[in-house]
């Protein structure tokens, strides 16, 4: 089962279950949807009826957790601690997951100082570990660790649920994506009908210039035949050239010495 499957049957179960239970008991639930390793998405459960009841009342830290693990980091967690449930070690995990995948939204070349710092790793080897073994063996990531420049070079990252107000932002963008396809789009289109007439006038200039030279060997070819006529002509004209024989047997005057 791939992952994305996997990860809609763990919803479509955490969705039913949650839907039937109420305040307090959804405590349990709400714990072992954020600890589940395969589960990294929140946004259906949230918008459960019961679970959103939780608002305003002495079991809304709940919500609050899992509006954290929807949409939060592992820096927004140490900042409100203070109100938020101790999180057992699988939800640190989690949430350090999910914060890779926040990261990975808006760079795809990760320094290593800046996750060390977001993941409270205290060096190289131990972060690299978790890229590998908490990360890309769990799916959620694609890329290369660059040892050299000290980066993690993001290929692939799983996409984590939409923030309120998220969604319109997303929108325009898509929107303005569209427009500029279709723009790029006119142009290539422009630019196949200009090479079509470029090429079409570059047939009929090829054309013209073999018409041209066929023109111009017709008129030496014709030329040639003329002035041989010609020639032809003058040599078979009777009387044109003296007959040898008969200037031989002409007889010769003699000249006679003058006195």
């Amino acid at each position: 089962m791939d992952i994305e499957q996997k990860q809609a049957d763990l919803i479509d179960q955490f969705v039913k279950q949650a839907s039937s239970l109420h305040g307090s008991a959804l405590a349990p639930l709400v714990a072992d949807a954020t600890s589940h390793p395969s589960l990294f998405a929140f946004s259906e459960i949230l918008s459960v009826p019961s679970v959103l009841q939780l608002g305003g009342t002495e079991n809304s830290v709940y919500l609050d957790v899992l509006r954290l693990f929807a949409h939060g980091t592992w820096s927004d967690y140490k900042s409100n601690a203070g109100r938020l449930p101790q999180l057992v070690p699988e939800q640190v995990l989690k949430l350090k997951q999910l914060t890779v995948l926040t990261l990975a939204e808006t760079n795809k070349v990760l320094p290593y100082d800046q996750l060390m710092q977001e993941l409270d790793v205290m060096n190289v080897r131990e972060l690299e570990d978790f890229l590998i073994n908490e990360c890309m063996y769990a799916g959620i990531v694609r890329g290369k660790l660059d040892q050299l420049r000290r980066c993690f070079e993001v290929q692939f990252a799983a996409g984590r649920d939409l923030r309120p107000g998220q969604l319109g932002s997303m929108i325009q963008t898509l929107s303005n994506w569209l427009a500029t396809s279709d723009n790029l789009l006119i142009s290539i289109q422009e630019k196949i009908k200009w090479a079509d007439s470029m090429s079409e006038l570059d047939k009929k200039h090829r054309k013209e210039v073999e018409d041209r030279v066929e023109d111009v060997k017709k008129s030496i070819s014709l030329k040639a035949d003329i002035d041989f006529r010609g020639h032809e002509e003058i040599y078979s004209e009777p009387g044109g050239v003296m007959d040898y024989e008969e200037d031989r047997s002409r007889p010769k005057r003699r000249r006679h010495p003058i006195g």
